[in-house]
């Protein structure tokens, strides 16, 4: 299973050291914000009365 060019092993690795970094009170809080982030841009980049 390969996410973003990631084995599983490196993806397990990289959820640690966020683990450690963010702790896991703030993780919740986090991951709400990019599905906020991504939820955004998706709107945006399917409205058609957006001109960049």
């Amino acid at each position: 299973m390969a996410m973003l060019g990631l084995s599983g092993g490196e993806l397990i690795l990289v959820l640690a050291v966020i683990l450690i970094l963010f702790g896991a009170r703030r993780i919740p809080e986090f991951a709400k914000g990019l599905g906020q982030g991504i939820k955004e841009f998706k709107k945006a980049s399917h409205d058609p009365s957006s001109k960049v």
